[in-house]
């Protein structure tokens, strides 16, 4: 129910069937002097049909009547609204019919002939009745949405990332496409998803793909679906991933890594809101909202050959750069009580807290895996440590470890490229992590596939 604006409670619509004349207009007289806003309908099919095209507050029925009775309309109404009350009039009334009608939903059974005075007090308290029930609704659902928003808030108080905060809710009410940048485990994903709880499309589905960690083929399909006989194994038609999303938000992550092929059709869609699934010759519309995230320098890319520079304008609409863990000192320790607090919550164990030496090593720590590996770190530290402090000696040595040698000599290349940067980067990586591919593949912040990838490419037996 509506309210005016200036306070004062809107006048509750009633919804009047009965298929005798007389009773139509006594009641749409007395209802409309005892404030409430009537409208009639003679017979349990208009009534239908004027409770497909109206909203009424409140419905007020004969049960006896010619074609469709109060009762079919009773669960006509409970299905178009269950919190809508249906009010039930009827002179053959018996305390079996009176049960019955109540247990199919309707919130009161009155017996002709009665008094006015009993009438319009049950129709107020419907209206209340109806008015705390959509309060009660909307309020539940805002306490999810906050609930949902908070969970996926990004933590931290550095004035960049702030100011990456800051864009994402101005963007969010919008429809623009936005291009979260960063490096692997900076938060990209984290904060799609807060752009799109923000957004009118919050209640609808968010769903996401890591364009690197599938294959060409593989990928097309989960994007843009497939029809039966498309290919070996496409035994029926497949809804892909961007008509799954209708309404809501695809997030299109690690978009770099995508073939030229790939980059084609996804520049179709960006175009002209539509895709074609895979053995497919017509095209089907999508509504959804695209965010893309990418650690890479997209403008070098295209530079090389390797993304199209008509798709980067497509998806550029709104940049989002998020800096690195290693440029938010001040958020470490913030993050870290945060992270900690979830990972007891999550293993079922008491609360822990930092000793100040774990929070210096941590806060000294460049953390080339971003807040993903600061994450796994505070997790692994909750697995191994039986008590309530979290000590230096809880942390990988890595963290802890004094190092004496700069990451990079001077010995180095004046100008190195950037792929002979992302080499020795993966390899220090590796090394780091003792060999271990997939804790390697944790700490760059990518699918355990693309790092063999990458190890092929430079040349890394494996």
């Amino acid at each position: 129910m509506a309210n005016t604006s200036s306070g004062s409670r809107a006048r509750p619509s009633v919804l009047i069937v009965d298929d005798e004349a007389g009773i139509l207009e006594t009641l749409e007289i007395l209802l409309r002097n005892e404030g409430f806003n009537p409208s009639v309908a003679a017979g349990g099919k208009a009534g239908l049909q004027a409770l497909n095209d109206l909203t009424p507050d409140i419905v007020l029925t004969d049960v006896r009547m010619p074609g469709i009775t109060g009762v079919e309309l009773l669960a006509a109404a409970r299905k178009k609204d269950p919190t809508l009350p249906v009010i039930l009039m009827t002179a053959q009334a018996t305390l079996q019919s009176a049960m019955q009608a109540v247990n199919e939903g309707a919130y009161y059974y009155i017996q002709k002939p009665f008094r006015n005075d009993e009438l319009v007090a049950i129709l107020r308290r419907a209206a209340e009745h109806r008015s705390l029930r959509v309060e009660n609704i909307t309020l539940r659902e805002e306490i999810k949405r906050r609930d949902r928003t908070a969970n996926l808030a990004p933590i931290g108080s550095n004035r960049k990332w702030l100011d990456a905060l800051k864009l994402a809710e101005a963007v969010a009410p919008t429809d623009s496409t936005v291009l979260v940048l960063g490096e692997s485990g900076t938060g990209k994903e984290i904060v799609a998803r807060f752009v799109h709880e923000l957004s009118a499309r919050g209640d609808k589905p968010f769903l996401s793909i890591n364009c690197g960690a599938l294959p060409e083929g593989l990928l097309e399909s989960e994007l843009f679906g497939h029809v039966k006989g498309a290919f070996t194994g496409a035994v029926k038609d497949k809804e892909g991933l961007f008509e799954a999303s209708a309404g809501g938000t695809f997030f299109l992550d690690e978009i770099g890594e995508t073939t030229a092929a790939t980059q084609v059709k996804l520049l179709r869609v960006l175009q002209h809101r539509e895709v074609i699934p895979v053995g497919a010759t017509e095209s089907r519309p999508i509504d959804t909202r695209v965010i893309a995230a990418t650690n890479r320098d997209l403008e070098e890319e295209i530079r090389r050959g390797n993304f199209r520079r008509d798709l980067f304008y497509r998806l550029n609409v709104i940049a989002i750069h998020l800096p690195p863990l290693r440029e938010r000192a001040e958020d470490i320790p913030i993050l870290a009580d945060a992270f900690l607090a979830r990972a007891c919550e999550r293993h079922g164990v008491a609360p822990k807290h930092f000793t100040d030496g774990a929070l210096d090593a941590m806060s000294a720590y460049q953390w080339p895996g971003n807040v993903r590996e600061l994450e796994n770190a505070i997790e692994r530290a909750v697995i191994l440590t039986p008590g309530e402090v979290v000590s230096p000696t809880s942390l990988p040595d890595r963290i802890t470890a004094r190092r004496t040698e700069p990451l990079v000599s001077e010995r180095q290349a004046v100008n190195p490229t950037l792929e002979t940067i992302e080499r020795a980067y993966i390899l220090w990586v590796l090394q780091s992590e003792g060999g271990n591919k997939t804790r390697a593949a944790e700490v760059l912040g990518i699918d355990p596939s693309t790092l063999h990838r990458k190890l092929s490419r430079i040349g890394v037996e494996q």
